[in-house]
């Protein structure tokens, strides 16, 4: 790739294995992409991939709740594609520790995930709302930029045993909210997708086995936002759920 690009991109954070991957490939199509992940482990395979695909793609191991880290992935993208850097789409798939335990037996860690999420998801916004807002004054992208944020079905309710993990959902939830309603009327398109149900990655083989189509594929996920990012002015939609026909709700 050269070192200097003018075109808008797209940045994904959380772009492991699954649904993070499957956004990748999906936005690839259309613009260069920035991957951001704890390992550089997960990015190497599918940046590779993208890339011998025809796609554009660079993998930045970043963590997202260190402020002082968003800066200076922030910086070093700039320095990639140029000072005129826009987004045409932001996407925060950092997934929180899914754990379940006894309220009355949990510690000092319990509202660890509720503070790395949400933390998190406000260094990236923070981060990429600049280059979004810059992307409603180019004609890079022939759609309204985006921030999407992926939810779970812990974003609308509270299991038994989840409360740490369902305090990180809604904090999320609650930003996406604000956010779409102070950067909706500046021309930026904030969803949030409450994905209800198991994903079909290789960490849930087993699970559900004996019925079809009972996990959610995450090329579809990834499909689904898509279709948000396509959306125009007159039509965004803030919220959608995605889940399997047999899942209860």
């Amino acid at each position: 790739m050269a070192s200097k690009l003018s075109k808008s991109i797209a940045i994904i954070a959380g772009a492991g294995p699954g649904t993070g991957a499957s956004i990748a490939r999906r936005f690839a199509k259309a613009y260069p992409v920035v991957l951001l992940a704890r390992s550089p482990s997960s990015l190497d395979p599918l940046v590779q991939g993208i890339n011998q695909a025809g796609g554009s793609a660079i993998g930045i191991p970043a963590d997202v709740t260190n402020v002082g880290v968003m800066d200076s992935t922030m910086k070093q993208i700039e320095s990639q594609f140029g000072a005129n850097l826009t987004v045409a789409a932001a996407v925060f798939n950092v997934a929180g520790k899914f754990s379940r335990s006894p309220f009355l037996d949990s510690g000092s860690e319990f509202l660890s995930d509720l503070e790395s999420t949400a933390r998190g998801a406000t260094n990236f916004s923070k981060a990429v709302l600049p280059f979004l807002l810059r992307a409603t004054e180019s004609s890079e992208s022939s759609y309204p930029p985006t921030l999407v944020f992926t939810g779970a079905t812990a974003s609308l309710k509270g299991g038994s045993g989840l409360g740490s993990f369902a305090m990180s959902k809604f904090a999320i939830r609650a930003l996406a909210q604000s956010l779409a309603r102070e950067f909706g009327p500046k021309g930026v398109h904030v969803a949030h997708a409450i994905i209800d149900g198991i994903i079909a990655t290789e960490q849930t083989k087993g699970y559900n086995e004996d019925k079809p189509d009972a996990k959610i594929d995450p090329d579809w996920i990834a499909e689904a936002y898509w279709f948000l990012h396509t959306q125009p002015r007159s039509s965004f939609t803030h919220e959608i759920d995605i889940r399997p026909y047999c899942e209860t709700w």
